[in-house]
């Protein structure tokens, strides 16, 4: 991610850095899921800032591990309070860790059956007899 000036983002721009929309940095905002509040300029424009994208990263690689914004908000603000939580900032990521590891064993196995799958139709197909798979309505072998 490029550095960001002194002067700070605007939002459009946030965006388009971030790989979110502006109504998803808007919604984060309302959420509650930033650790600092998002300067504005005279105007009342947001600008953003390094720290700001960096903690957007966070934000939106937790929500694509599937952890639901009420954790991404208990944890920002843990963060956002500072120094001396660090056993419950610990304890949220061991728990949401743990979480993702059960889901991708869940892939895994569910990957196996279409591995499974992959390896029956190419095998039927190359021993010229794909027309002995199971289809409804049919009596045959299943596949």
């Amino acid at each position: 991610m490029l550095e960001v000036n002194q002067a700070g983002l605007s939002i459009a721009e946030a965006a388009r850095r971030t790989g979110v929309t502006a109504h998803t940095l808007r919604y984060y905002e309302r959420a509650g899921l930033v650790v600092t509040p998002v300067d504005r300029t005279a105007g009342g424009s947001r600008r953003y800032h390094q720290l700001d994208l960096e903690w957007i990263t966070v934000c939106t690689r937790l929500r694509a591990t599937g952890m639901p914004i009420k954790t991404i908000r208990r944890y920002a603000e843990l963060v956002a309070a500072g120094h001396g939580n660090e056993d419950k900032r610990l304890a949220l990521m061991e728990a949401h860790r743990a979480d993702v590891r059960a889901r991708i064993a869940e892939l895994e196995e569910n990957l196996e059956l279409i591995d499974h799958k992959i390896d029956v139709y190419r095998g039927r197909l190359e021993a010229g007899d794909a027309d002995r798979l199971w289809a409804p309505n049919r009596q045959a072998d299943t596949g």
